[in-house]
């Protein structure tokens, strides 16, 4: 297949931040190449990024949840992550989240990842907990911090600082709550294998609960999870080793982190590759890079692409996969980001809830052979002679 024509790349200069010194060797790979992830095969490397519907009650995935992961796998996305999964009630973003902190929560979701992977897509899931940032109404009522006298709950963090000014300062962690929050992960973990899901990530970004243990913004501690470098990544670390050793050796674990907190004295690239790499040495396989959303009013450069130079860098300095996001909208836009070695997989968002049959669109720009779902592929072909 001849490669489309390649724009230009985001440079890390262009958002004040130093180039690698080294080049990294290209693979020859576009996105529609096979890529293994342990003994996982993923038809080809675009994946859906996990996207928080609130449409859940008491945790319980419904019909919408079926519907919209299972539309985007019949559009062939390689890997559907579901949203920000709760490992427990306290840890939702809202009221209307969903949840993996109960039995009962099993089955509805086993019906998502079954229905996934009847399409010939992986289905994965991300574990959470929303930390300080929890207990809000959903977006489209505004996002305001609920009281427990509106349905919401007290929030807890690594230090009693809240999100926003004026709202309740959350519950610092003290050890037993530290060690519940670990046990949380092992549990949801032990649910989501049992319902299906072949992909474990953790959410340590965008300002949630294990991001805000590595944030120096959002972390004062004085104890062993608190101080320098080591002691904030303690935790994220170690829920990533507990899981580890629940996760069967075939299947692989993703960490979706923060790059930089787009803040002065927050945290940043370099210690997100230092991160990086001790996560590979736990058994992390993909790191999911994102940025931002640590602390408010920060002004961050959006624009298409912005995201990737980082997932780049993090690929390069640490030596470990890595998976790009951020406004990636366009088929030669997301097949360069393969061919030129800045990430190993593609993970949309936004686009994916404006067209789920993206994938099969960018096939078809890129000449690939579209890869219809049988039967809707019978009258397509139909029609087209």
């Amino acid at each position: 297949m001849a490669l489309p024509h390649r724009a230009p790349q985001k440079s890390l200069a262009s958002c004040g931040i130093a180039e690698a010194t080294h080049d990294v060797e290209l693979p020859e790979v576009d996105l529609f190449t096979p890529v293994d992830l342990r003994s996982l095969r993923l038809r080809h490397r675009i994946a859906m990024s996990p996207m928080c519907q609130y449409s859940a009650d008491d945790g319980f995935a419904n019909d919408w949840h079926l519907v919209h992961l299972g539309s985007r796998a019949v559009g062939d996305v390689a890997l559907i992550l579901v949203e920000a999964t709760a490992v427990e009630a306290i840890g939702r973003i809202s009221p209307h989240d969903l949840g993996l902190w109960r039995d009962e929560h099993i089955e509805p979701l086993a019906r998502i990842a079954r229905f996934v992977k009847q399409q010939g897509a992986v289905p994965g899931i991300q574990l959470a907990h929303a930390g300080r940032k929890g207990s809000c109404r959903p977006p489209w009522e505004g996002g305001a911090h609920l009281m427990p006298h509106e349905g919401g709950w007290e929030v807890v963090a690594p230090s009693a600082i809240p999100f926003n000014a004026g709202e309740p300062a959350p519950l610092e962690l003290d050890a037993d709550g530290i060690e519940r929050i670990v046990v949380a992960f092992e549990e949801a973990t032990r649910r989501a294998l049992r319902a299906g899901f072949e992909v474990i990530e953790i959410h340590s970004a965008h300002g949630y609960l294990l991001h805000e243990f590595l944030s120096p913004l959002t972390n004062r501690r004085t104890d062993e999870y608190g101080g320098d470098l080591d002691n904030r990544m303690r935790l994220v670390v170690h829920v990533a080793a507990r899981i580890r050793k629940l996760v069967p050796d075939h299947l692989p674990l993703f960490v979706r982190i923060s790059a930089t907190d787009w803040a002065d004295g927050g945290w940043n690239l370099d210690q997100s590759i230092v991160l990086a790499r001790t996560l590979k040495d736990v058994g992390v396989d993909l790191i999911d890079v994102s940025s931002g959303g640590a602390v408010p009013r920060v002004r961050i450069p959006i624009e298409s692409g912005y995201q990737v130079p980082f997932a780049r860098r993090i690929r390069a300095g640490a030596e470990i996969m890595t998976g790009a996001v951020g406004l990636i909208s366009a088929a030669q836009q997301a097949d360069e980001i393969i061919t030129s070695g800045d990430a190993d997989i593609v993970l949309l968002g936004r686009e994916l809830l404006r067209e789920p049959y993206w994938t099969i669109k960018a096939e078809h720009t890129l000449e690939e052979e579209a890869v219809w779902p049988t039967q809707y592929g019978y009258a397509v072909k139909r029609r087209a002679k």
